[in-house]
């Protein structure tokens, strides 16, 4: 099985621990949709005075690739879901912003985005999904993003990838990270919870719907989207687990996805899906591609991967996306960092690709 294909499980929970789930997180979580504009926009502009200096002591240990304490992690979460909780299944953001793909716990590889595209909060970042699995620092990857989500909530949007989910974590690593540094599945489980908040799509100036996977032939307005009850496990089948695992595809129309897990749509499907939302491009994630970004029908939508070296091993590129207040689209291109203790890995295809 290609690195870069995921395959959905189905009720892969079990394996563990059934107690780790919480019935009563999805069934009541629903009600944090019902406040007054005002109080959306007032509990989400910043964070809390009173939370900025430990925020910001978290940031700094986090940036030395140090995980937080399970006490801080459990802060850290409650207070993200206070803010992603006034947040719409379809976030607006405004330009100018860098859009990025997929992390994967690559936790030195982040350090460079941030490098390459500019610190945050003085560039605005939107981050299409799969914080975790596969690479080997996805606590401190997660921990960082959501870190700075809370601390300028503004400034950082974060989506939900097929990833920030409870099944897909137990078997790609997530699970086994969170259970070998804080010797339990309390983190993972806080984190899983904190994963139902995420946003599912963004929408940047009314132009550029971004979102991790693709689009569902349950879903042909943008305003269907806002609909979804997206509090909840990603499930196993439906418009809500189409948006975070479909592909495009160069055969037109609706297609099987090979994945096991959404569909794959041909360019037909994203003129009328566009047009019909006045849309100028899909941007999405969810696709290794060597280059680091790869146009798709025509320009119609583009696909951005932000894990150099995938898996420490594929060799890729990795890109961002930056849109202007101009509209204009640059990528930034760039390479792996060098982890401290191991030596720099070159660019090599693998030889599936070839």
């Amino acid at each position: 099985m290609d690195i870069d294909t995921d395959v959905q499980m189905e009720d892969a929970v079990t394996a563990h621990d059934d107690s780790l789930v919480d019935d009563d997180h999805n069934s009541s979580s629903s009600e944090s949709f019902d406040f007054s504009m005002n109080q959306k926009y007032s509990r989400a502009n910043e964070a809390p005075g009173s939370n900025i200096d430990t925020l910001d002591a978290w940031i700094a240990q986090l940036s030395e690739c140090k995980p937080l304490s399970e006490e801080s992690v459990k802060k850290l979460c409650n207070m993200a879901i206070d803010v992603l909780k006034y947040e719409e299944n379809v976030q607006p953001v405004n330009v100018p912003v860098t859009i990025c793909g997929d992390i994967h716990g690559q936790f030195h590889d982040l350090m460079e985005l941030f490098k390459i595209g500019g610190p945050c909060p003085d560039t605005n970042y939107l981050f299409m999904g799969d914080y975790v699995d596969r690479g080997y620092y996805s606590v401190e990857t997660v921990s960082y993003l959501v870190a700075m989500k809370v601390r300028y909530p503004k400034r950082i949007t974060i989506l939900r990838g097929n990833h920030e989910s409870r099944q897909i974590t137990q078997v790609y690593g997530f699970y086994d990270e969170c259970f070998r540094k804080y010797g339990s599945a309390s983190v993972w489980k806080l984190f899983t919870d904190l994963f139902d908040y995420f946003p599912i799509t963004a929408l940047v100036e009314n132009k550029i719907f971004c979102l991790h996977g693709g689009l569902s032939p349950m879903i042909e307005t943008i305003d269907q989207v806002r609909e979804l009850n997206r509090i909840q496990e990603v499930p196993h089948e439906g418009p809500m687990c189409d948006l975070l695992w479909s592909d495009p595809d160069d055969r037109g129309g609706w297609g099987i996805s090979p994945r096991g897990a959404g569909f794959t749509f041909g360019q037909d499907i994203s003129e009328q899906f566009n047009h019909t939302n006045d849309l100028s491009l899909v941007a999405r994630a969810h696709q290794l591609v060597m280059e680091g970004y790869s146009w798709s029908h025509q320009d119609l939508v583009v696909t951005i991967f932000s894990a150099p070296n995938y898996c420490y091993r594929c060799g890729n590129q990795a890109a961002i996306m930056e849109v202007d207040e101009s509209h204009e689209r640059n990528f930034l291109q760039y390479d792996p960092s060098v982890r401290p203790g191991e030596p720099t890995v070159t660019r090599k295809t693998p030889d599936y690709f070839l």
